[in-house]
């Protein structure tokens, strides 16, 4: 079926607890989100998931959890402080702001006026003062990107991890970054404070065009694996004017969202060539090179970089699970998460909640489970609205404890996209969970 509506999608995450609005109490703070108690689970699965791809599975890459807070100057090397920014113009009508490259025609789209100013560049980077006095020697910013903190530590990660890492190698992070864009909205899709996961891969000069084809594949797949239907993902190169200053090629993965954005950036992989740790070098005086143990000679390694947003990626797997059916003439909504990334991987109900032999028994169950697997326990309501609230929020199984199961030791083991149901014995429980769920 085609993605849900965006309004749809707001409604659900904040119904069932995914994203509320931030700060509501107080009317809400524009285009800011905070992660509920499903959204929190959602996120931490989803980055445990990326970083398990990339870092744990591969004998190439290591992690790192650099500070937001950094040296000013890593900023002006990296070219941020003076070429950061976007093109700003104003309505002298309604005061709206907007970025002067995406208006379509010389009228303000909000209130149809003609008298716009003239375009002015706006930094996008959080200024702010580091100590008591607000001066320019206190001046640090909120990063706007986490691949820098990986640059500068390009040494250290080099010099500490062993074995010491040969080319190829990457440096993986995942972490928030912040821009003071002057156009947000779409939900959670361009906000002023997001989370990244950025893989510095670091290549000999010669594998730059290799290796990007090779996570360009590697990156589809990811998303794939995970549920993303491959006909809502495509490729697209940048062309040569799109192209950052940093980049010699570089290509976006795109999602289908729904209507009016339609297809839209989710991920970039790019071939920064040596830019970064040669401006870092040049501006430091810290020479970052990689010395090669085979040619006795010192390289500057290119660098490939795929960069996604968590943020966006959380929602294009909310939009892609949406399913809507009709089961013996009800309506049926049913998040089609895959079990690695289901915010609870199984719900325990007893079939009579005025029972207290199944009550009992299934809060002993619930209890076992939990240490192993996201687990709740719920018994307010009849188990079809139990079964259809669980489906609404992607738990993959359910567990039902009834009568059978106090005389023979058995419970219903409920999927959730087939809603074919199983006899389980309660001492094979968890072994059968661990297996489907494949965490």
């Amino acid at each position: 079926m085609a993605a849900p509506s965006m309004d749809l999608m707001v409604s659900l995450c904040k119904r069932r607890g995914f994203v509320f609005p931030s700060s509501e109490i107080y009317g809400g703070f524009a285009s800011t989100w905070d992660y509920g108690p499903l959204g929190a689970e959602l996120k931490r699965n989803l980055k445990q998931a990326w970083w398990r791809r990339v870092v744990w599975e591969r004998p190439d890459v290591e992690g790192l959890d650099a500070a937001i807070l950094m040296s000013p100057q890593v900023w002006v090397a990296s070219g941020h402080v003076s070429s950061f920014s976007d093109p700003l113009v104003e309505c002298k009508g309604c005061h709206h702001r907007f970025r002067a490259d995406t208006l379509e025609g010389p009228n303000c789209p909000n209130c149809g006026s003609a008298e716009l100013t003239e375009p002015r560049q706006f930094n996008m980077m959080f200024k702010t003062f580091v100590g008591p006095v607000e001066e320019d020697a206190a001046v640090a910013y909120l990063r706007p990107e986490t691949c820098q903190g990986i640059f500068v530590n390009f040494d250290n990660v080099l010099n500490s991890a062993r074995p010491t890492p040969k080319l190829p190698f990457g440096i993986a992070q995942i972490g928030k970054a912040f821009r003071n864009e002057i156009v947000t909205g779409n939900f959670t899709f361009r906000t002023r404070e997001f989370e990244q996961f950025e893989l510095e891969y670091f290549v000999h000069p010669e594998q730059a065009e290799a290796m990007l084809q090779e996570w360009l594949q590697e990156r589809l797949r990811w998303y794939t694996d995970l549920g993303i239907d491959p006909e809502h993902l495509r490729l697209r190169e940048h062309e040569e004017k799109e192209l950052a200053h940093y980049a010699a090629r570089c290509y976006d993965i795109e999602y289908r969202f729904p209507d009016p954005l339609g297809w839209r950036e989710l991920e970039g992989i790019a071939n920064r060539t040596d830019y970064d740790l040669r401006k870092h070098s040049e501006y430091s005086g810290h020479p970052l090179r990689y010395f090669d143990d085979s040619s006795g000679e010192y390289v500057d390694p290119y660098v490939i970089e795929p960069s996604g947003g968590v943020d966006r990626a959380l929602l294009i797997f909310l939009l892609d699970a949406y399913h809507e059916e009709e089961v013996r003439g009800r309506k049926r909504v049913v998040l089609r998460l895959h079990p690695l990334l289901a915010p609870i991987k199984v719900a325990v109900f007893p079939l009579k909640r005025n029972q207290p032999e199944l009550v009992e028994m299934a809060q002993d169950l619930a209890r076992q489970l939990r240490p192993h697997m996201r687990t709740i326990y719920e018994e307010t309501g009849a188990i079809g609205r139990l079964y259809r609230r669980m489906d609404e929020v992607g738990t993959p199984y359910c567990v039902t404890v009834d009568f059978d199961s106090l005389k023979g030791q058995t419970v219903t083991v409920r999927e959730r996209d087939s809603m074919e149901q199983e006899r389980v014995h309660v001492q094979d429980l968890l072994g059968y969970l661990r297996k489907k769920i494949t965490w």
